[in-house]
């Protein structure tokens, strides 16, 4: 499995919310998240717009730590020098899939977010007793290992049992079975009489001939133009797969 790798976008507000993001990135690369951060990978003389353009581009997801003054100049494109000016200017994240990008709410007291991502899902890191939460989902969605697993989409369970294979049929199929099966053991002849399975099967001549039809659709049966019932060799299975008879 590649590690994934996450390009942080925020902006250099106080020295204490640097060392919070500094914090979180040492965190994700320890949970294996190549995380990338202009405090150790930018240095002195390096192409400022060179080293954002090609972090956007190159990483799987774009970590945007929000806080009032982030989104304030990410809305207006304007404001600071040098590094913060380019890391929040929106036309720029405009560029790049929004759908990479997850807003982390720092702010407190508020959850906005720029305004071209306000229709996307964020993680809340606002309040410090629901950090650890939020980092597990954070990292969780980073690696695409969700918490919960969505289920697969069983078969219907109303298929009609025409439909359904020789293992499932419905229980009127398999009782007219069991009899021609029964009355197919005790003689010599390869068929049975239909008038025999009438007396035996103690129901309606309608629904007996309903359960023959869709015997003979699944193949089990045959029946000659006296309506006397013949076994096919799927039948026969049939037989052994339902434990009709003993081996």
């Amino acid at each position: 499995m590649s590690t994934p790798k996450a390009f942080i976008s925020y902006s250099h507000d106080t020295q204490e919310h640097k060392k919070w993001v500094l914090d979180l990135a040492t965190r994700l690369r320890n949970n294996g998240v190549d995380a990338i951060l202009d405090q150790w990978d930018l240095k002195p003389g390096d192409d400022l717009p060179r080293f954002m353009e090609q972090g956007l581009i190159s990483a799987d997801r774009v970590l945007m730590i929000c806080t009032d003054k982030y989104v304030e100049k990410a809305n207006s494109g304007a404001g600071g020098v040098g590094y913060e000016k380019m890391i929040v200017t929106a036309d720029l994240l405009k560029t790049i899939d929004s759908n990479k990008v997850i807003p982390l709410i720092r702010q407190s007291g508020s959850s906005d977010v720029p305004h071209f991502l306000r229709s996307k899902l964020f993680l809340d890191f606002s309040l410090p007793g629901q950090f650890e939460f939020s980092f597990d989902e954070l990292v969780r969605s980073l690696h695409n290992a969700p918490l919960y697993e969505k289920p697969p989409v069983a078969n219907n369970p109303f298929v009609p049992v025409s439909q359904t294979p020789p293992n499932r049929t419905g229980d009127g199929v398999l009782k007219v079975m069991k009899i021609i099966i029964s009355k197919f053991e005790r003689q010599t002849n390869d068929y049975v009489f239909y008038s025999e399975v009438v007396g035996e099967a103690r129901m309606s001549r309608i629904m007996l001939d309903v359960y023959l039809e869709e015997a003979k659709s699944l193949k089990l049966i045959t029946q000659d133009n006296e309506r006397d019932i013949w076994l096919t060799n799927i039948g026969k299975h049939y037989a052994i797969q339902h434990k009709i008879i003993k081996p």
